[in-house]
């Protein structure tokens, strides 16, 4: 049994609840700790020798932070600065200090850098965005630096990362479900206290267009009370293309207009990824969701295929790169890859003048 569906069995029974409270405060505790023994220098933080931007946010997923990241490569690339990005590499199978450099041209193995660092790489092909993989965030950043001469680095989910500095922190905010539950890991899905985001320098409220509008507006005046100082802006996740993934052959979105599918997905939000499909004209006649990262097998595909009743299988980029090497024999009717991108709603300029700021 994974861990969600176990936290969520002892979430269901009072017992369950204070155990997971009483986790929750040592975890919390241990969060004040760490923060404490680097304001007060006993552990180091390091600066490179190159602007350091960071885009994170203050749970364990559904903020869309891969998207944001892949824009703000794209802005930078734009206005002529040097980039690489800088990714954990949650969920890779390789050595904890071993750094996967994924290179402009190249190939790279979801396996040994993560879903989410193979997703970056294949959307920004040609724009000559090394992405440094390893948990070890300052080795990394010091191969940027040293061996590709990057002037920007890009800190993919490094808001609790404490041991590099940065020049910006841009914290993103899912409208959906915007603080976990109120409640720190494990009873909720905080990584740390709401007042973290006094830290932030930007705050970007994603999936602002699936909540109503006095719900958005009252997410607002809660960070703005947190941060008055800190700007905010507002975006959405919108649908770029349809990839066929036996082919390679890329469709405009409206491909999926009026046809029955089965969703499937591993991602932080399966409800905003199977309602922007909905929105697209699809009929969503079948789930099928796992948690975030889930490396699928080949008897999950087997059973997705013998319930679909043929159905076309869609999923996103981030579930694509984890299908096992044999889906295209398991499989046998379409599979349909959703690209997304992140659009601005209010505050592009916001988004834009911060990351110019930070990176001159």
């Amino acid at each position: 049994m994974s861990w969600a569906k176990r936290r969520e069995r002892l979430r269901a029974s009072r017992g369950g609840r204070v155990l997971l409270g009483a986790a929750s405060l040592a975890y919390g505790a241990g969060v004040a700790g760490r923060r404490l023994l680097y304001d007060l220098g006993f552990l180091p933080r390091r600066r490179l020798d190159a602007k350091v931007i960071c885009l994170g946010n203050l749970t364990t997923g559904g903020a869309g932070k891969t998207p944001a990241v892949l824009l703000a490569a794209q802005t930078l690339r734009r206005a002529g600065h040097s980039v690489a990005i800088l990714s954990r590499g949650y969920g890779r199978r390789a050595p904890e200090k071993h750094v996967a450099i994924l290179l402009d041209g190249q190939a790279a193995d979801w396996r040994f850098c993560g879903d989410e660092s193979w997703i970056l790489h294949q959307a920004l092909q040609g724009l000559d965005v090394p992405v440094l993989v390893c948990p070890d965030r300052l080795k990394a950043g010091e191969l940027a630096v040293k061996q590709h001469g990057r002037r920007v680095l890009l800190l993919d989910d490094g808001f609790q990362h404490w041991r590099l500095r940065r020049d910006l922190d841009v914290v993103l905010v899912n409208a959906r479900d915007p603080f976990g539950g109120r409640r720190l890991l494990p009873l909720g899905d905080l990584r740390e206290p709401i007042s973290a985001l006094r830290r932030a320098r930007l705050v970007v409220i994603t999936h602002a267009d699936r909540v109503p509008a006095a719900e958005l507006e009252s997410l607002r005046r809660e960070i703005a009370a947190i941060n008055p100082t800190t700007p905010i802006a507002e975006a959405m996740h919108k649908a770029d293309h349809v990839l066929d993934g036996r082919t390679g052959t890329r469709h405009p979105p409206s491909v999926l207009a009026g046809r029955s599918v089965v969703a499937l997905s591993g991602i932080g939000d399966p409800l905003a990824f199977e309602g922007l499909l909905e929105e697209l004209g699809a009929r969503v006649a079948e789930t099928w969701r796992y948690p975030d990262h889930h490396a699928y097998t080949e008897r999950e595909l087997r059973s997705a295929e013998a319930l679909g009743n043929g159905l076309p299988i869609v999923t996103t980029w981030k579930d694509y790169a984890r299908l096992p090497e044999r889906w295209r024999a398991i499989l046998r009717g379409d599979v349909l890859v959703l690209g997304i991108t992140l659009e601005f709603l209010k505050g592009r300029e916001l988004w834009t003048e911060a990351l110019e700021r930070a990176a001159a």
